[in-house]
């Protein structure tokens, strides 16, 4: 959904995405149920953003991002946004930010102080709940990081993009070059191996293997049995110790450099088992584990269980609490990947967001339909508007 913010000086507009796979501890995204829109309609949380937000909100200023996002929250008065909705709450408090930078006369991104662009994380094969096509892992990327800018990295990033649909057709067919909810091929991949094995392909094919690496979101979540407390990977069960040393040998055997969400969303130990396993050689971003909630990171990070946050402002409802946890994370040495959601929007505010916080790294999905290349493109906007050498490389990354 989206919402329109006006002063006397400036505007903003921005809106909510929705995910396929989500966390349960997320804040609850306010949906009408029934039948209308196949109770998929909204007219409940804009009601929220017409009536109680805008009456609360009237005469305050936008400059003030921390104040405006406390005040929603104490409207709200849940833990989860769940009175207010937190479609409505995440529109609102991006788009106060998109009217304070407005008023400013200056991206978003200059008005939170960033100077680095982002390494781009490109989902170029779906699986999970992205495809559904069988395979297990939710998401293979192809992650360009030794690059000299970032407009290069995303021309490495798309050209890989291309030649997998070549070689997909190819082995395949054509009608496999389909695609999955964030722009990737959904071919039929029997596991693992055979997905990570196409994007090695296409990388070598491009002639970027010593520059491109892999990363991949498994979102366990998805294919955790809770009641035999095992896991089903690519049909075959395995135990958590079983699959540590799944993840272990495919970051041996591929060049994976980031493996997102490999066990279920309360599984901090695992994660924990998995990080020191990795050391060194892959870094382990929270989701579904830690919602961009400052509570969940903290439990994660005193088990040490990740390396790095996976942060989406809708998980959590508003820009601020979203900050407080990228900045938590800085303090504490961890990296943050600025991410996008399955069900996205044109709305490109994620792209400043990354660049605002100096992150290094964002997961905006394959170079293809319009609601992911609006953040490539705003990317590339910015990148004109910084200085040479602003590009992050691989220097967000935390092994």
């Amino acid at each position: 959904m989206q919402a329109d913010v006006s002063t006397a000086r400036g505007f903003g507009r921005a809106s909510a995405p929705s995910g396929a796979s989500t966390g349960i501890h997320e804040a609850l995204e306010l949906r009408d149920g029934g039948r209308k829109w196949g109770g998929k309609g909204v007219s409940k949380a804009v009601a929220n953003v017409n009536g109680k937000i805008a009456r609360a909100l009237r005469g305050h200023e936008v400059s003030s991002q921390q104040g405006i996002d406390a005040l929603i929250c104490r409207l709200d008065g849940t833990p989860n946004k769940s009175r207010l909705g937190a479609n409505a709450t995440t529109a609102v408090s991006l788009a106060c930010a998109q009217c304070a930078a407005d008023e400013k006369g200056v991206g978003l991104y200059r008005l939170l102080g960033g100077k680095k662009l982002p390494a781009p994380m490109m989902n170029v094969l779906n699986g999970g709940k992205h495809a559904m096509t069988g395979l297990s892992i939710q998401e293979f990327m192809v992650f360009p990081l030794q690059f000299p800018s970032f407009s290069e990295a995303l021309r490495a990033g798309t050209e890989i993009y291309q030649t997998l649909r070549g070689i997909i057709a190819k082995k395949y067919g054509g009608a496999a070059t389909g695609l999955g909810d964030e722009g990737g091929f959904a071919p039929p991949c029997k596991d693992a191996h055979e997905a990570l094995s196409l994007l090695e392909k296409a990388i070598g094919d491009c002639g970027y293997q010593k520059r491109v690496k892999i990363a991949i979101d498994a979102a366990a979540s998805s294919f955790y049995q809770e009641k035999a407390g095992n896991y089903l990977v690519d049909r075959k069960k395995m135990s958590s110790g079983q699959l540590t040393d799944f993840y272990a040998l495919l970051a041996k055997s591929y060049p994976i450099i980031s493996i997102e969400d490999p066990f279920h969303e309360e599984a901090f130990g695992d994660f924990a088992a998995l990080r020191r396993k990795l050391s060194g050689k892959a870094q382990l971003v929270g989701d579904d584990l830690v919602v961009t909630s400052v509570p969940r990171l903290l439990q994660a990070m005193k088990q040490r269980s990740i390396s790095s946050l996976l942060l989406k402002v809708n998980q959590v409802g508003t820009l601020s609490e979203a900050i407080d946890a990228a900045m938590l994370c800085r303090r504490n040495k961890l990296g943050v990947v600025v991410s996008h959601r399955s069900g996205e929007t044109e709305d490109a505010t994620i792209a400043d967001i990354a660049v605002g916080l100096n992150c290094g790294q964002i997961k905006t999905g394959a170079s293809a339909r319009g609601e992911r290349t609006a953040k490539y493109n705003r990317l590339l906007q910015i990148e004109e508007e910084l200085p040479s050498g602003s590009f992050a490389r691989a220097s967000g990354i935390v092994l």
